[in-house]
């Protein structure tokens, strides 16, 4: 997912971490570029979540990595 500027990449990784917490008990493994928040992975084990700005998510194109995987997609929790 994505974020329009490093403030609501941050949020957003937080929010994530907060939810998946609260709902899984789980923690993550490694969260990687906190302090740049221009991409920010964060490391479930069988799950990695990745939040970037558009111009890096566009860059790096990683929504087409396995392209041969299924894609799934996970509704808002609003």
């Amino acid at each position: 997912c994505e974020g329009n500027t490093p403030s609501q990449v941050s949020s957003i990784a937080e929010s994530i971490e907060t939810t998946v917490k609260r709902k899984t008990h789980e923690h993550p493994i490694r969260v990687q570029g906190q302090q740049r928040s221009e991409w920010i992975g964060i490391d479930y084990g069988d799950v990695i979540v990745h939040v970037f700005l558009p111009d890096l998510r566009t860059f790096y194109n990683i929504d087409n990595l396995w392209e041969d995987a299924p894609l799934e997609l996970i509704p808002s929790l609003d």
